[in-house]
């Protein structure tokens, strides 16, 4: 059973979810304990720097997040 656990490839480094989530900056992580959905350090972090690099304003990109959030609970319920 052990050689199911060697490869080759190049394993992806992954950052501890605990820390990620602890370096989002102070309002994402607010919003994330008030978020209807779970979601990721990471796609979080994306939202809001692209939300960021755009306007330059943190309340859009809480909006941002928002509209993230509320596209994909409609996919969701569209999908029933």
């Amino acid at each position: 059973m052990r050689r199911n656990l060697r490869t080759a490839l190049r394993t992806r480094a992954r950052e501890h979810p605990m820390l990620a989530h602890d370096r989002l900056p102070p309002a994402a992580r607010i919003w994330v304990t008030q978020a209807v959905l779970p979601w990721s350090a990471a796609s979080v972090r994306r939202i809001w720097s692209r939300a960021l690099a755009r306007s330059g304003s943190e309340a859009a990109a809480l909006a941002a997040l928002a509209a993230a959030e509320a596209a994909t609970l409609a996919r969701e319920a569209r999908r029933g």
